[in-house]
């Protein structure tokens, strides 16, 4: 391979809109040059190499930069003096954009942080869990609290990985975090698909209540510590500078009310659409069939569902680590924001006060029938009374019946 000692620029040129990688049409490195006597008169050498890892015969639609190098064949006398070496390469040597210098950059730290993101999973498959059997089974595992909530508990397993310079941190790493409140909900960190089950199986030995179907909702942190911002939201994801414990926690109360509250909106919907058929059957006859005490288990079913999201959930109470830090008080709001919290709850609360409007609809109508029964019920005693009273002055005045 012939080299050359010659100045070296590197240059952008924008591919077009549309780009038909073949080979055949577009040769890898393009060498324009001229044979003229004088060698001042020559006209600079362009050396163009592509990388591309489009396959051939494909048709690319997007415009992107190509680095290429552009080479120049001749110098004035004087600069070539003084001018330091240049490096020699090749003519179909290509150049990557990530040899281009894009400017400072403090600490040789790379911009765009390639840790893998930390996945996230919400489970919702009982209505109660003893949080102090858990906590004694797994003492070496149980995170000690740092407020006063004590409807939850912090489960850590395996170890984080360490970084020079940074410190440690649970992206890419094997340590996984799982968050279990007293009303069901499990948050879990960093924990994998296939092991899933196995986590899950750790509180389901302390889980009552335990539902036929387990709901599930998922969502992702990523953490970048070269970010100038510390909390940046997007699409099913959040990105942090960094996640420790004190944002695991504020993250999983808020994921866990979201899938808890869930469960409860589709127990609601289920009370909304059997009142809608009782509606629906009596615009077509005129009355309805329910017994009382199918009706009271409605009743005690809308209210114990409305006291768990207010008391259980504590879907009204501010986390105690969101009160003391501003980072994490902004984390909360924008996940209650973003899972929509406050209007759930008031379409919830919407949906309650529908099914309370017609039990007390029907409690009325099965109280007239009730009293109906009672006013009947005495007019046929006062009429046996009447009967009884005639017969006795009959028979004391002689009268005979035939």
């Amino acid at each position: 391979m012939w080299r050359t000692r010659l100045p070296l620029r590197t240059i952008l040129v924008a591919q077009p809109t549309t780009l038909f990688t073949s080979p055949s049409i577009l040769p890898k490195t393009l060498a324009f040059s001229s044979s003229a006597a004088n060698p001042r008169s020559l006209p600079p050498i362009l050396a163009f190499a592509r990388r591309s890892n489009v396959p051939s015969g494909r048709l690319v639609s997007s415009t992107s930069l190509i680095a290429v190098r552009c080479i120049s064949s001749f110098s004035s006398s004087s600069s070539s003096a003084a001018a330091p070496p240049h490096p020699s390469v090749d003519w179909t040597e290509p150049i990557s954009c990530s040899e281009l210098d894009d400017g400072p950059n403090p600490g040789g730290v790379a911009q765009n942080d390639p840790r893998p993101f930390i996945p996230v999973r919400a489970f919702f498959f009982s209505t109660s869990v003893d949080l102090k059997s858990l906590v004694e089974v797994n003492k070496s595992n149980f995170i000690p609290p740092t407020s006063r909530m004590t409807n939850y508990v912090v489960l850590q397993f395996g170890k984080l990985s360490q970084a020079s310079g940074i410190g440690s941190y649970i992206s890419g790493s094997d340590c996984c975090y799982m968050v279990v409140f007293q009303y069901g909900s499990i948050v879990l960190f960093n924990v994998r698909d296939h092991q899933v089950d196995d986590y899950l199986n750790i509180v389901r030995r302390h889980a009552s209540g335990l539902l036929p179907e387990m709901r599930k909702d998922e969502y992702e942190v990523r953490e970048k510590p070269t970010s100038t911002t510390w909390m940046q939201g997007g699409l099913d994801y959040l990105m942090l500078q960094f996640l420790n414990i004190d944002g695991i926690r504020t993250i999983g109360s808020v994921l866990g009310q979201s899938i808890a509250l869930d469960y409860y909106g589709r127990q609601v919907d289920g009370m909304v659409a059997e009142f809608t058929d009782i509606n629906r059957a009596m615009e077509k006859t005129g009355t309805f069939t329910m017994d009382r005490k199918k009706l009271f288990q409605i009743v005690g079913k809308a209210n114990s569902n409305l006291a768990d999201v207010i008391l259980k959930l504590g879907l009204f109470e501010r986390s105690d680590i969101a009160w003391k830090d501003a980072k994490y008080a902004q984390i909360w709001e924008y996940l209650r924001d973003e899972f929509e919290l406050t209007q759930r709850f008031a379409s919830l609360d919407f949906k309650l006060k529908f099914v309370e409007h017609n039990i007390r609809f029907l409690q009325e109508i099965l109280q007239n029938r009730k009293s109906d029964f009672l006013e009947w019920l005495i007019i046929v005693l006062i009429s046996v009374e009447i009967i009884i009273s005639v017969f006795d002055l009959a028979t004391r005045s002689g009268f005979k019946f035939l």
